[in-house]
């Protein structure tokens, strides 16, 4: 009884010794408020870990009566019997020492000096459980003798529900970010299907042989014209989308802003013309480069120019210009003599489909482009601002990540031919096309009729392609990838498994071209991954490069193609 009373003495004086010696402490007010408390568990055990005080909030949350515990248990027999093992087990590893379970592992650091807080569940009389958070503190008399142990515990339950309930609204989130991921991809192929026709058809005819009449001309730019701009919708919302739900895929690589800034600037140029906007890029006097994606950063780019010389004036001009700022920061500024901005249309400039008011304007525009723009940039980690003067133009600004040029030269990259399909030489060559939409394949055989040294073959599913690829051996394959059957990718997969086909270069040509479809891709072993719509002149230099590729490849003699 010695040490029950010295323990529960303890108690009381680690209460003293926080707070000092008052007439509120000397009333005993604050120690029966505490002890009395009906919102905490309060528990003091001797040193061997035997109950010796157990308070109202104690007795109130798990249905015992002081006196049925006190001299009796341990804190240890309340407790979930595996959490308390496991407790052991994980203090056992954690300090390379043998731990008992039971009231050893609750209060294994505090014994040491160290003031503990766990989480474990405690069991009720009536055999209910709930979650608990428990600090535990050693006793010790004058002498610094261990005495006992104080246990604090609350309930835990309202903030477990609240974990439980965020993780099931987290999962929720996830689950619907992935639909509208699934919806997206299946959205854009289903809209770029339809458009594959129309765009691919109209180049064939605008280069066709007689050349259309001007009026024919006319027709078929406007054509082109409106098939390119609702191509660049698709694209802008998917981009957002994907943004916004965290799944855009972005690279990281110094890229020279020279290069980049020429390549905009062709761009650019027709439309400048068009508009009889004057483009003037200020020569750089060092070469720059800067942290990004290079495909990213060129359409935030493109983007600014396009908009500086649509809602530019006539005869205007735009002027762009790199500034180092500091070691580590460069600025391109893209400055426009247009109409300028107002202040309450700055506010609102980087807001989705927010047109500043030009909707009933002439500019087609859906007012995405430039919240894809910011967010771009700000994933590249840079930042992205504008100033604008109403009647007299608007300076958009990009600050970007200085760093070193790449260190190491790289491969010179493939250069093509001047002609399509140079690389072919007198030689007729194969090529297999295994797709199941007729447009499509009707769109693809009109381009290869323009290029006498191709012979194409056609497939409409992946077992078919198998089959006339491992009988004909083409020089090339395009493969589709939402087939009947199997999917492209199990087939190329499968073709690049046979030794006889293994060498054959297969470009995916498909209208899956969410930028995870296209990673997933070549990710997967295809050669090249072109997109629906086809620009029929990639396609063709695509071609070309994967025909340069099967020139160096083993080739053995094989069934004669049909005609």
């Amino acid at each position: 009884m010695a040490t029950a009373s010295r323990a529960v003495a303890g108690a009381h004086v680690a209460l003293n010794a926080s707070i000092g010696t008052g007439s509120l402490l000397a009333a005993g007010a604050l120690q029966n408020a505490i002890f009395n408390s009906a919102n905490f568990s309060i528990i003091a055990t001797d040193d061997k870990g035997i109950i010796q005080l157990f308070n109202v909030g104690a007795e109130r949350m798990l249905g015992y009566r002081a006196q049925e515990v006190v001299n009796r248990v341990s804190p240890s027999d309340m407790h979930d019997p595996q959490e308390v093992r496991a407790r052991a087990e994980a203090l056992s590893a954690e300090l390379g020492t043998p731990i008992a379970a039971g009231f050893e592992a609750l209060s294994f650091k505090a014994s040491r000096g160290i003031e503990d807080i766990y989480e474990l569940t405690y069991l009720c009389k009536d055999g209910t459980a709930f979650p608990a958070v428990v600090s535990i503190t050693a006793l010790r008399d004058d002498y610094g003798e261990l005495i006992g142990y104080l246990l604090i515990g609350s309930d835990n339950s309202a903030r477990k529900r609240a974990q439980l309930h965020l993780k099931e609204a987290v999962t929720a989130a996830e689950r619907a970010n992935l639909a509208k991921t699934e919806f997206l991809s299946s959205m854009s192929h289903e809209l770029r299907t339809p458009l594959n026709a129309i765009l691919g058809f109209a180049q064939l005819v605008a280069s066709s042989t007689p050349v259309p009449t001007v009026a024919q001309q006319r027709s078929i730019d406007q054509i082109l014209k409106a098939g390119w701009y609702l191509l660049e919708l698709i694209n802008e919302i998917l981009d957002l989308a994907l943004i916004e739900s965290g799944k855009l895929i972005m690279s990281e690589e110094p890229v020279a802003l020279s290069d980049l800034l020429s390549e905009c600037q062709a761009l650019v140029e027709s439309q400048a013309v068009q508009r009889e906007v004057g483009l003037n890029f200020v020569p750089m006097i060092l070469p720059l480069h800067v942290k990004g994606d290079r495909t990213r950063l060129k359409q935030v780019l493109v983007n600014l120019l396009f908009n500086a010389v649509k809602y530019n004036r006539r005869a205007g001009h735009v002027d762009v210009d790199c500034t180092v700022l500091s070691p580590l920061v460069v600025r391109i500024t893209v400055r426009d003599t247009g109409h300028g901005l107002s202040r309450e249309q700055l506010a609102h400039l980087f807001q989705p489909f927010n047109r500043l008011g030009r909707e009933a304007g002439i500019e087609e525009g859906t007012g995405i482009g430039l919240v894809v723009t910011q967010r771009l940039v700000h994933l590249m980690g840079g930042q992205i601002g504008v100033d604008s003067t109403l009647g007299v133009g608007s300076v958009f600004w990009v600050d970007l990540t200085l760093v070193a040029a790449p260190s190491t030269d790289h491969a010179a990259a493939w250069v093509p031919a001047g002609n399509a399909l140079a690389c072919a030489g007198e030689t007729t060559r194969t090529m297999l096309y295994v797709e199941d939409n007729p447009a499509n394949l009707a769109l693809v055989e009109q381009i290869i009729e323009r290029c006498p040294q191709l012979h194409l073959l056609s497939a409409s599913d992946g077992h078919t392609g198998i089959e006339f690829a491992r009988a004909y051996l083409p020089s090339v394959i395009l493969m589709d990838i939402n087939l009947p059957g199997i999917s492209g990718i199990e087939a190329m997969r499968l073709l690049h498994a046979d030794p006889a086909t293994a060498h054959i270069p297969i470009i995916a040509l498909s209208a899956n071209a969410v930028p995870r479809d296209i990673q997933k891709g070549l990710e997967a072993g295809f050669f090249a991954y072109v997109t629906k719509p086809i620009r029929v002149a990639e396609l063709l230099l695509t071609i070309e490069r994967a025909l340069a590729q099967a020139n160096v490849a083993p080739q053995r003699p094989h069934a004669q193609a049909p005609s």
